[in-house]
């Protein structure tokens, strides 16, 4: 390989310049009129700067950005934590009936959480309890005078009746909420949920089914499986409280929904639900099974049984025959 003369080492000098006044001046090789001004030169450092600042910002740790259901699970915990809320439980979530079975009470006791009560005399918060059995179909008759004799003359029937109602707070309810409130909840003997049959409703005028309801009513609180007392919830703290209600030796077996209400200034706050169970045991359980599921053969029992304590009822009394 051969070296380039002198007349090609100067023309490849110049076209090394021209190159290099190229890029000094942007590529612009374009001649400027005298009357405009000289263009600036670009800041060439400004890309590397930017780049510079780019990859700092992606080495910088970045905090993931909450999703929307965090963000609404943060609000609803934040609500949650201000807001007042009741929880509760019994003394007993089984009771035996058995045949000695003479009545007992059942314990109702709980807490509210986030309380701002000062005190337990305070009367801050309202608590009413509800223990409602299960409900039963009922048959209510009315008796009229005919002829100097008191007969049924009419009836009305209900599609379901709770067949045990109790209910404690620690005032009158009347006091407590208003009147639509306890209706929506059915919070009081006035609001028990008496669901008429769609027949009799339909026959009946509305004054007359009210009166079917209160004769109910009445009923069952002679019977004592309707009670309501006042003043029977008791604070114990500035958020404890807790109450007894009797259970009669008559209640209806069957499951019992203990309810629990938290009241302020007659808004409700909080309700909580807990179960009782009523289960028969020992041979009341034995005597139920034998009649529900044999009960032509418990009959027969029932009749001969009834047979021999008449006889040996007799036998004291009579008389001896002379010899």
């Amino acid at each position: 390989m051969t070296l380039p003369g002198t007349r090609h080492r100067w023309l490849l000098l110049a076209l090394l310049a021209v190159a290099s006044a190229w890029c000094l001046g942007g590529g612009d090789a374009r001649a400027q009129s005298p009357d405009k001004p000289e263009a600036e030169l670009p800041d060439w450092g400004e890309p590397l700067r930017k780049r510079a600042q780019r990859s700092k910002r992606r080495a910088e740790p970045r905090a993931p950005a909450p999703r929307p259901a965090r963000r609404a699970a943060e609000r609803d915990a934040e609500a949650t934590a201000a807001k007042e809320t009741v929880e509760a439980d019994v003394s007993s979530r089984n009771i035996a009936i058995t045949s000695a079975f003479t009545g007992t009470e059942v314990v109702v006791f709980g807490s509210v959480f986030n309380s701002r009560q000062p005190s337990a005399e305070a009367g801050y918060y309202d608590v009413i309890v509800v223990l409602e059995g299960m409900p039963t179909p009922l048959v209510a008759r009315r008796k009229s005078n005919v002829a100097g004799l008191w007969v049924n003359t009419d009836s009305f029937r209900f599609e379901s009746v709770p067949s045990y109602y109790a209910i404690a707070s620690t005032r009158p309810i009347e006091e407590i909420a208003d009147p639509p409130l306890l209706a929506r909840h059915a919070i009081g003997h006035e609001y028990a949920r008496l669901a008429p049959a769609a027949h009799s409703a339909s026959t009946t005028e509305p004054d007359e089914l009210k009166a079917y309801k209160d004769a109910v009513i009445r009923i069952k609180q002679q019977e004592g499986l309707y009670i309501e007392r006042d003043y029977a919830v008791i604070f114990i703290g500035k958020s404890l409280f807790r109450s007894s209600i009797a259970l009669p030796a008559n209640v209806p077996v069957g499951p019992l929904t203990a309810r629990v209400y938290l009241f302020r200034e007659g808004e409700l706050l909080s309700t909580f639900q807990s179960r009782v169970r009523l289960e028969r045991s020992g041979v009341e359980l034995w005597i139920y099974r034998a009649a529900m599921h044999h009960p032509f053969y418990y009959g027969l029992a029932a009749v001969a049984l009834a047979a021999l304590a008449g006889l040996l009822a007799s036998m004291p009394f009579r008389r001896k025959t002379a010899s």
